[in-house]
């Protein structure tokens, strides 16, 4: 845990309780603040008392006794509309920060010099994250890995000078951390995405914008027309900024060419590393993120060389193109993560030959986007709410029947692709759709699916042979 000792002796208001908020809450409170939490669930706010968290409706409260609303991420601080504890908050001069801001704060008071990295972006930030966390503990050095991937911020290790804090931060948090300034600030690429919480795209940007013009070195992506707007603003800013591309070179920055990484400086270029054979990083949207991680590592220092000889151990990251099982020529890949199209775009860009289980709850723009590679789809399985719709965009263009539910979709799949002749076929769950119709979250969308390909006679028989 990472006290925070920043409200030390003030009250402070805490609205949200799932995991990161009790952190935040915990965290407040060995740091010696006072903490008044509560939730719309009234499960959550019982299990926060019971675990010695001081509980009150803040409808009720005197809002001139706080310091602060913490605002857990997932709760509307703007739109479609704020909500009622922000309304509250801002009605009585009430900052709204969240939890990245008081780590921040955090930081900055006690250990500056602890390198923060913070990854951000509408697709590709969890195996950014993840693989600049892998890359710097092989290379020996002290990682704390969290924010928005897997544990939340104020439940790392304590702040250290050397110790290494890689912190993937969604625009919720962001939005909620006016003061971040990241040692390397990553922002990987931008298209619509959350939209109904940030109202339209350029609000949207412009949050995102706030991590890499606070960065000592900024990591910018400028594949897309918003991020390379961003690099050149931030540039003339007077930001130290890396240009990184999947496959445009750069005069300064490290860009993919095919299966190599270019570094460049000035418009002098070196070699940086080879991915090809690397199978977690297939594909260029990998591509792209392994020139993120590459620029981010030579922005603290570490040389080319040892970064390269880092990246063949990665594993990758589970629920991103992740390979579940084969079956001879077939591949099984759980990409649950990919909850839009331009997620689900570099999966199928990643295969030739796809059987693809799409569908859950939709996202505005549906699939057309991904018209480019249907020409590749054998056929289409889809599944929850947004089956209809796919359908109607599938029609006359990609064989498909829609399914409803996972466990049939990967059981047709898979017989239909035993039947496939070609090299290399792949049965490739790339929903392009969010999971809550179905399921609380991807990740338990993505281990839906590989319970459902483990219990093929197909993948049995293969292991047992293996």
């Amino acid at each position: 845990m990472i006290p925070v000792t920043s409200f030390a002796g003030r009250t402070v208001a805490l609205f949200g309780l799932g995991g990161s908020g009790m952190a935040t809450a915990e965290a407040l409170r060995a740091g010696g603040a006072e903490v008044r939490a509560w939730d719309d669930a009234p499960a959550r706010v019982a299990e926060a008392a019971a675990r010695g968290v001081v509980t009150e409706d803040l409808r009720n409260a005197d809002w001139s006794t706080f310091a602060a609303l913490v605002l857990a991420p997932g709760v509307a601080l703007t739109h479609p509309k704020p909500h009622w504890s922000v309304e509250l908050a801002r009605t009585a001069g009430v900052e709204v920060i969240g939890d990245i801001e008081l780590f921040c704060r955090e930081r900055r008071r006690i250990c500056p010099d602890a390198p923060l990295i913070a990854i951000t972006g509408t697709n590709g930030k969890s195996t950014t994250t993840a693989l600049i966390a892998h890359l710097l503990k092989t290379l020996g050095l002290d990682v704390q890995m969290g924010g928005n991937i897997g544990t939340p911020v104020l439940d790392l290790a304590p702040l250290q000078p050397g110790r290494h804090y890689v912190v993937e931060c969604s625009s919720y948090q962001i939005d909620l951390a006016p003061s971040i300034e990241p040692t390397v600030g990553i922002l990987m690429n931008l298209s619509p995405d959350h939209l109904d919480r940030h109202g339209t795209m350029e609000n949207y940007a412009a949050i995102k914008e706030r991590l890499v013009a606070g960065s000592r070195t900024a990591v910018v992506g400028v594949d897309d027309r918003f991020s390379e707007a961003i690099a050149d603003r931030i540039a003339r800013a007077g930001v130290r900024v890396r240009r990184i591309s999947g496959h445009l070179p750069q005069a300064d920055g490290v860009f993919a060419e095919g299966s190599r990484l270019v570094e460049a400086d000035s418009g002098a270029q070196t070699l940086g590393a080879d991915l090809a054979g690397i199978g977690a990083l297939r594909g260029r949207h990998n591509a792209q993120n392994a020139a993120a991680a590459f620029a981010a590592l030579r922005a603290l220092g570490l040389s080319a060389a040892r970064i390269a000889g880092a990246l063949v151990s990665f594993p990758g990251l589970a629920h991103r193109m992740q390979i579940v099982a084969r079956s001879g020529r077939i591949l099984f890949i759980n990409d649950s993560k990919a909850t839009n199209a331009d997620a689900a775009a570099w999966a199928l860009a990643s295969y030739d030959r796809i059987y693809w289980i799409a569908g859950g709850k939709p996202k505005s723009g549906g699939i057309e986007p991904l018209a480019d590679y249907f020409p590749r789809i054998a056929r289409a399985y889809l599944i929850g709410e947004a089956a209809e719709a796919f359908a109607k965009t599938l029609d006359g263009r990609v064989a498909h029947e829609i399914c409803g539910t996972l466990d049939v979709a990967v059981s047709r799949a898979a017989a239909d692709a035993a039947d496939d002749p070609a090299g290399e076929v792949a049965v490739l769950l790339s929903p392009a759709c969010a999971s809550f119709d179905q399921y609380p979250n991807f990740e338990v969308r993505g281990d839906a699916f590989v319970a459902a390909v483990n219990a093929l006679d197909m993948v049995r028989k293969s292991r047992e042979v293996a």
